[in-house]
């Protein structure tokens, strides 16, 4: 089931202000999908989803992460790993934040990087949906 497009910006609207908590905000980024999700790990410093649709061999297809580890949050998002084209209007600025074909990590609160990052998940659902894997 999609979700409607207001609920990730609702979600993005939430994060301005004051920093909140970080890996809040990242896990906030992809709970708009959760519908079309399998949600494996939620707690307070660690989000793991996959998609619920699973791949020709009958395994679930890892979707995305959060993960705190220490003071650095990894953002890992497949969509980016299976279309790599979706990488090619990022900022600079976000660029630097990658690690590896389809994980960002994150030190620090960053309002305008977490709206780009929210912007290229939508992309990626969109592209996933496209495909037939949500």
């Amino acid at each position: 089931m999609k979700k409607p497009r207001v609920a990730a910006a609702a979600s993005y609207r939430a994060m301005e202000g004051p920093s909140p908590n970080l890996f809040v905000a990242l896990r906030e980024l992809l709970l708009p999908y959760q519908a079309d999700l399998l949600v494996i790990h939620d707690d307070g410093d660690h989000f793991y989803a996959n998609c619920r649709n699973v791949d020709a061999k009958g395994k679930a297809q890892f979707f995305g992460a959060v993960k705190v580890s220490g003071r650095r949050h990894s953002f890992h998002f497949m969509p980016i790993y299976t279309f790599p084209d979706l990488l090619a209007g990022i900022s600079p600025a976000l660029k630097k934040h990658m690690q590896g074909k389809s994980c960002f990590n994150f030190d620090a609160w960053d309002p305008a990087l977490l709206h780009e990052l929210q912007m290229l998940i939508e992309q990626g659902v969109s592209r996933y949906r496209v495909a037939g894997k949500l």
